[in-house]
């Protein structure tokens, strides 16, 4: 029972109320009440291990646990009464079961802390949290496939960039594929961190564990965790399983980020590459001609907020002594924000690729233009056997002549190019079209139709190996 100063359930120690000012900077319930269902998942494996065990009388087991089914009840119903005064959700479903079924409640504690409990709600939810993640990535990347696909027969053709300069033509499909492959990445990045998060802390107890004859490994076994964590200490006060996963949320909310940037500026007057579907555009409240790129800017910056997520839990952790510190009640809010809005940007970014009206025309006029097929004509000259430091030169010289004159390379003749070099030949005229550019990058991982058609094949047998 709490002392005669406090109402607290752990308030036996306290003969003073808890200032106003304190309790609530200390209340976690505004945000951590989201783990009630894990709490409960925890609480019945306890329950039911403590029962086998011993420490429980098969009655009080029972008790409990039909306690904690009502309470589930309760809270899926909008009908649970949540008080600011128990703190945390854990304390909420502790005294809500004692106010159910009596003292015996109270013993659902015996053998835990909230300290390992508060650690193994956090690996339930965020094992679940991350399959779901995992879920909508390969979602998308289902997506990028089919619109690889789409967009090859017949090619669609635009300007690679280095430096935001036109560098190099490529497939349109080749350029989703590079999405593909930075989310498969990204994926495999969740699954690590699944692999090894899936750990259970339950019976680390405080800090040390505990004299009561627990079973570790079957409270284990039971919420499907792989193995209990070895070491008491590590189990409560280790976060380093939020911080990876917050790391691979940041990585993967960057791909998402580029991408979109890349349809911000590809939708643009001054690109017009591509138009975005209304349903993910809005409107000006003063320019009636407007069309805003306005979802692809949110995911864009909401970069920022994942990234700010990692900093923010790596600022916490850094320097704690073991075992656990009330530092780490700011793990939760970082983790809860990132998985949400990353989850958001997935999805809303795999329901707007289908919608984009690219426009062949254009791209494909501004893949040839800004000379971006002088690297072929000098891969020409090297392949003639010319060292191609002197055929960068020679390609140069035809540049810098046709700037002068406000011509591109496709107006060349045959009888200009060899003022240049009598190495050219006839069939150097092949590589002043974007469609012979592309196909001459025939090689693995080229931008050579062959090339992409084979690893659109390769990804669509590898969504299905997934399972998605």
């Amino acid at each position: 029972m709490a002392g005669e100063g406090s109402k607290k359930l752990w308030g036996g120690r306290f003969a003073a109320e808890t200032d106003k000012l304190a309790e609530a900077f200390n209340n976690s319930l505004g945000f951590d009440r989201r783990l009630w269902r894990e709490d409960l998942e925890g609480s019945r494996a306890h329950a039911e291990m403590l029962v086998e065990r011993g420490v429980l009388t098969p009655e009080e087991g029972r008790a409990i646990l039909e306690g904690l089914e009502r309470i589930q009840e309760e809270i899926e119903a909008g009908t649970f009464p949540w008080r600011d005064e128990y703190e945390d959700v854990h304390m909420n479903i502790e005294a809500r079961l004692t106010e159910l079924v009596g003292e015996v409640g109270g013993k659902l504690h015996t053998a835990r802390s909230r300290n390992d409990q508060v650690a193994t709600d956090l690996r339930l939810w965020l094992r679940r949290a991350l399959g779901e993640i995992v879920g909508a990535q390969q979602r998308l990347a289902r997506t990028l496939v089919a619109e690889a696909e789409r967009h090859l027969e017949p090619p669609v053709i635009l300007p690679g960039y280095t430096h935001l300069q036109r560098a190099q033509p490529v497939l349109l499909s080749h350029w989703f594929l590079a999405y593909y492959e930075m989310l498969a990445r990204d994926t495999t990045r969740v699954l690590d961190a699944l692999f090894r998060m899936d750990e259970s802390p339950l019976g680390a107890a405080a800090l040390a564990g505990t004299s009561f004859p627990i079973d570790r490994h079957q409270t284990a076994e039971r919420l499907s965790f792989r193995v209990p964590m070895r070491n008491s200490l590590d189990a409560v006060a280790s976060r380093d399983f939020v911080l990876e996963a917050l790391s691979a949320l940041a990585i993967g909310q960057l791909t998402l980020s580029r991408l979109a940037e890349e349809l911000v500026l590809y939708s643009s007057f001054e690109f017009g590459f591509v138009t975005l579907p209304d349903a993910f555009a809005t409107g000006s409240s003063i320019m009636p001609q407007k069309k805003n790129p306005d979802i692809p800017e949110l995911i864009r910056a909401k970069a920022g907020r994942v990234v700010g997520d990692l900093v923010t839990l790596l600022t916490v952790v850094k320097g704690l002594p073991l075992a656990y510190n009330k530092d780490l009640q700011e793990d939760k809010e970082p983790i809860f924000d990132a998985v949400d809005t990353y989850v958001s940007s997935l999805r809303l970014m795999a329901a707007l690729l289908p919608g984009l009206v690219w426009h062949p025309e254009i791209t494909k006029r501004a893949a040839a233009g800004g000379y971006a097929l002088a690297t072929d004509l000098a891969d020409y000259l090297a392949r003639k056997g010319l060292p191609f430091r002197q055929a960068h030169a020679v390609v140069g010289r035809i540049v810098r002549k046709l700037q002068e004159e406000g011509r591109e390379l496709e107006s060349l003749s045959l009888e200009e190019l060899r003022s240049f070099n009598e190495l050219f030949g006839e069939d150097a005229l092949v590589l002043l079209s974007v469609e012979g550019a592309v196909a001459s990058r025939n090689v693995y991982g080229g931008t050579a139709p062959e090339q992409v058609r084979a690893r659109i094949a390769e990804a669509k047998k590898e969504l299905e190996e997934d399972g998605s």
